[in-house]
């Protein structure tokens, strides 16, 4: 009697934990359509591990950039993706400001560019180019939130003169900047390549893409800031729309961390 009632017992202690794990299992699931595995990419794990770990996975898969997914199953574009996501990674980019000026400034941007047709994923280029910063110039000349080159700026609509530059106003340069977008598309046909046009000039990009006879952007052998541009904005894309994957915790948790970021120069930028 004793025995059976200890088997009864037994299996009732069994199902009971079976039970708890399956519903574990099923939170997990639906807390993320696609969530990364094991937040690998904020974990330190080796590059090797994370592809072996994350390359055939949904979250993988949906890393899109305007709607054009990456060409799966090439080691050598996978393992560059991995390598720029684990690079804007909150670990390594400490993002609390950006996070701050992308709740602010991503709407407005967001906004125009779909007056105009333009995807939404372009409103990532200011983040990448200045910070949201304006007044940010290189050396080149280019200056603003989407660091436009005088020239450019004003052959879509800016005033840039010794007075006014219209570059610094967020508004007005997104506008030109989704006119320069559509056009750019006009021509290649292609939002990926219309990021690479605008990172290196459409003429610098057309002649690239006709001495070696490929229109797929991942494929195109170019200049090392062009050939990692749409991988950076897929990287900030994701860490600004699902910063819990990729590490990010809330400032309230790190408040010197905070407290240095925002004591830090406001021209930051990825």
């Amino acid at each position: 009697m004793i025995k059976k009632q200890l088997l009864c017992c037994s299996a009732v202690l069994v199902l009971v934990l079976l039970s708890k794990l399956y519903s574990y299992q099923v939170a997990a699931r639906v807390e993320s359509k696609h969530p990364l595995p094991q937040d690998s990419l904020s974990q330190g794990a080796s590059l090797q591990e994370d592809i072996t770990g994350i390359r055939n996975t949904p979250y993988f898969a949906s890393l899109n950039f305007a709607d054009e997914n990456l060409p799966l199953g090439d080691r050598q574009i996978e393992r560059k993706m991995m390598r720029h996501l684990q690079e804007y990674s909150y670990a390594k980019r400490r993002s609390h400001l950006l996070h701050h000026k992308a709740v602010r400034a991503l709407p407005r941007v967001a906004a125009i560019l779909r007056q105009h047709g333009v995807p939404e994923d372009f409103k990532y280029i200011p983040l990448v180019e200045s910070g949201f910063t304006s007044g940010t110039t290189s050396h080149r000349g280019a200056s603003g939130y989407w660091q436009f080159m005088p020239s450019t700026a004003r052959a879509f609509g800016l005033r840039v003169d010794l007075e006014v530059d219209e570059r610094q106003d967020i508004e007005k340069s997104t506008v030109a900047a989704a006119k320069y977008l559509k056009a750019l598309y006009r021509e290649f046909n292609s939002w990926t390549l219309v990021a690479a046009a605008f990172n290196i000039g459409e003429g610098n990009l057309q002649r690239a893409i006709n001495r070696q006879r490929e229109d797929n952007y991942f494929r195109l052998k170019l200049n090392k800031e062009t050939g990692s541009y749409v991988y950076k904005l897929i990287s900030v894309k994701e860490i600004i729309e699902n910063p819990t994957q990729h590490g990010y915790r809330k400032p309230g948790a790190l408040i010197a961390e905070t407290r240095t970021e925002t004591s830090s120069p406001e021209g930051q930028h990825f």
